[in-house]
C-alpha cells in the first residue's frame, strides 16, 4: 500500500463546507495503510452548521481513525518533542489559520500541532480553503510558499464570477502532495484551474 506504516497527523479547521470532501480523503489515506491522527480546530470541535453538526463529524472522524480528535493544545503539545508523525496535513485550511500560520502565531490545537512538527523539520502540507485567498491573504499564501518544509496542495478559484479572491485546494491531491512532500519537493503546477462558474 502506498502509505504503509505513515504516521500522519490530520488537522482540519473551520472551512464547515469542504469538511466532507476532506473526510473522504482521510479515509482514502487510511485505506492506503496511513495511520491517522484526526486533531481538530476550536470550530470543528464546538461549532453546528448547516453542513453538520460538531458531534458528527468527531464521530466520523473517529470511527475512519480509531481515535478520538484532538482538541486542545495541550494534547497536541508532545508532536514535537515525541517526534509522532512523518506529516502534517492541514485540510482544510481556512484564511484565519492561513494568516496565523504564515506570522508565527500558534493559537489553536491545529496551530500549535503544525509548529510542533516543523520543530522537527517534518513536511506540513496546507489544502487552503479561503474567500480572501487573492485579498488578505494573497501575502501569506506568499509567505508560506516560500518557507522551508511547507508544501501547498495545488489551488484554484473555485468561483471567480461570483466570489473573485475565493481560493479552494483540490482535495483530490493531498495524497500525491503528501508523497512529494515527504521527498521535500513541492507537488506541481501549484496554481490549476478549479472550475468556472455556471
Amino acid at each position: 500500500m502506498r502509505f504503509e506504516g505513515l504516521k500522519i497527523g490530520f488537522a482540519l479547521t473551520g472551512s464547515h463546507c469542504t469538511l466532507a470532501e476532506v473526510v473522504k480523503i482521510i479515509e482514502e489515506l487510511k485505506q492506503e495503510g496511513a495511520e491517522i491522527t484526526p486533531i481538530i480546530s476550536y470550530s470543528v470541535d464546538q461549532m453546528n452548521t448547516r453542513f453538520g453538526e460538531a458531534s458528527h463529524w468527531k464521530t466520523v472522524l473517529k470511527e475512519i481513525t480509531g481515535k478520538d480528535p484532538l482538541k486542545t493544545i495541550p494534547e497536541v503539545e508532545p508532536i514535537g518533542p515525541s517526534k509522532l508523525f512523518d506529516c502534517v496535513v492541514v485540510a482544510p485550511c481556512t484564511g484565519n489559520t492561513l494568516a496565523k500560520m504564515a506570522n508565527g502565531i500558534s493559537d489553536t490545537p491545529v496551530l500549535m500541532a503544525a509548529k510542533a512538527h516543523l520543530r522537527n523539520l517534518g513536511c506540513v502540507v496546507i489544502a487552503v480553503a479561503t474567500n480572501d485567498g487573492l485579498g488578505t491573504n494573497a501575502k501569506n499564501i506568499g509567505i508560506l510558499l516560500s518557507t522551508k518544509n511547507i508544501y501547498l496542495v495545488p489551488f484554484g478559484q473555485d468561483s471567480p464570477l461570483n466570489k473573485a479572491n475565493s481560493l479552494v485546494a483540490h482535495m483530490n491531491k493531498i495524497p500525491d502532495t503528501i508523497s512529494w512532500a515527504l521527498q521535500g519537493k513541492q507537488l506541481q503546477p501549484i496554481l490549476v484551474q478549479f472550475h468556472s462558474d455556471s
